[in-house]
């Protein structure tokens, strides 16, 4: 009985997640289209599954990796030992990130548009490499007080140097795969640690020294994503590369076929279980606590991907490729502007990590930073950034200059902006896309680059959640500056 009551609030949680969406697309279907489409039954439906996966996912996570994980981070935390605390903090990072439900969808997305060439197990396992080395090295810097800022300046000046020499087929792709890192599975873990390590050392601020592991941890993939473009597409790329050759499916699976997307979960899942296991038995030598709550939440995990997986499938990449055919039908451009900016706002509004960071932040700077405020400075960065996006797909700018610039304009941000805003602005630039907000924006993407002539959809498609993950960054700290500015003009007045 426990155990369904807490699957009921999951799932009101998830649909209400899924709320935004549906309230946006309900709008612009019945008030700006007047029409509706002809799989939406099968659309509601994969709505549904997607809701029942992600409810079913969150719980496994209540029940297994998040007390497991969080406990393993307040132990190793107290032993002080540098060496674990590194070794544990990598492995975290990638065992997390290997069962990112997003990234699992974005990398799926780009092998199927690719024809392969670019390999989405590949891809994710040097993603959550990246992310594990990376959060390893937030570790090491949190424990010796090393100013974050630093870290961020020499880091996206690397990524824009980078983002010059790689080619433009993987550009959106590696962006897309630093945003979508920090999400679902990742960020409660990661916050955890960088928190917990910065209360247990003395000398350290849970505020400046406390975040931050999740901004690391969406810049390094987009270098290394980049780099692995740079190798993949050294030989150039054909036009077969570039064609996308796999849409949204609504038919039923075989049983075979479900038997092999289960044993494929249950690959994913197995990085986190075996990092637990081995950190709880073999390094503190210490049995887990409820071995069968455990076990019986990874069944959950496994049982919710599955689910989430199938969902997207049926249900949000349809919608955002139909979205993006029937506005591109109408005359002009307003109503597809109108729909990215409304759709970013919305869902970042619903965001559940973005409101547990806010909350966090509130209370570590001790009330003077309001969460209310930061969630709406939040939302209408995602809203501007998917908007410019769509923009740079219908215009068919080169995303290098967009990304370019947007970055160097942090750089320039993170040099001058208030040093105890830094790290929750990189932090909230990296949570702002959800498990479901995520398949929705990819397949706007790549359908208005499929409906528009002479768009490549490899080229073109993706980015969007780079938009939504840059923006951000840059209303958090333009709004601390301005307070900061505000401030100091008030007490040099008489």
């Amino acid at each position: 009985m426990f155990y369904l009551q807490t699957f009921g609030r999951s799932l009101l949680h998830a649909l209400k997640n899924l709320l935004p969406i549906v309230a946006v697309v309900a709008f612009f279907q019945l008030i700006v289209l007047r029409q509706v489409p002809d799989n939406t039954l099968s659309m509601v439906v994969g709505l549904l599954v997607v809701a029942i996966g992600v409810a079913l996912f969150l719980q496994g996570l209540e029940l297994s990796i998040f007390p497991v994980g969080k406990s393993l981070s307040n132990q190793f935390a107290r032993r002080g030992s540098v060496p674990i605390l590194l070794a544990f903090g990598f492995a975290m990072g990638f065992s997390a990130v290997i069962a990112e439900p997003a990234l699992i969808a974005v990398t799926q997305q780009a092998q199927d548009i690719s024809q392969g060439r670019i390999d989405a197990l590949t891809l994710r396992l040097l993603v959550a490499f990246s992310v594990g080395t990376v959060v390893a090295l937030g570790v090491f810097r949190t424990i010796f007080g090393y100013p974050l800022h630093w870290f961020m300046i020499i880091g996206y000046i690397t990524v824009v140097i980078v983002t010059w020499f790689a080619p433009p087929e993987i550009v959106g792709l590696a962006y897309d795969s630093g945003g979508v890192t920090t999400n679902i599975v990742t960020v409660p873990l990661i916050a955890a640690l960088g928190i917990g390590l910065a209360a247990s050392i003395r000398g350290r601020n849970p505020l400046t020294d406390g975040f931050g592991l999740v901004a690391l941890a969406v810049m390094v993939p987009m270098v290394t994503v980049q780099l692995y473009g740079i190798l993949v597409y050294s030989g150039g790329a054909t036009e077969a590369d570039l064609r996308p050759t796999v849409e949204g499916t609504t038919q039923a699976p075989s049983l075979l076929a479900m038997v092999l997307d289960l044993a494929e979960m249950v690959r994913d899942v197995l990085p986190i279980i075996i990092t637990i296991l081995f950190f709880q038995y073999v390094v503190l030598k210490r049995g887990l606590s409820n071995p069968r709550k455990i076990l019986f939440g990874f069944g959950l995990v496994i049982l919710g991907l599955y689910a989430f997986v199938v969902g997207l499938k049926m249900g949000l990449f349809p919608i955002g490729t139909s979205m993006a055919e029937q506005l591109m039908a109408m005359e002009g451009y307003v109503y597809v502007y109108l729909f990215a900016f409304m759709i970013g706002f919305a869902t970042t509004m619903a965001e559940p990590a973005l409101l547990a960071i806010g909350q966090q932040a509130e209370e570590a700077a001790g009330g003077t930073i309001n969460g209310n405020a930061i969630r709406l400075l939040v939302a209408a960065g995602v809203a501007v950034g998917i908007t410019v996006g769509v923009h740079r797909i219908i215009s068919g700018d080169s995303i290098h200059h967009y990304i370019m610039a947007g970055y160097t304009l942090v750089i320039v941000l993170t040099a001058i902006a208030p040093r105890y805003i830094v790290a929750l602005a990189y932090d909230l630039g990296g949570v702002t896309t959800s498990e479901v907000t995520v398949p929705l924006v990819t397949a706007l993407g790549i359908g208005l680059a499929t409906s528009i002539e002479g768009r490549n959809v490899l080229i073109d498609g993706f980015g969007l959640i780079a938009f939504a993950s840059i923006f951000p960054i840059v209303t958090v700290m333009s709004y601390a500056i301005v307070i900061e500015t505000l401030s100091a003009r008030r007490k040099v007045s008489p």
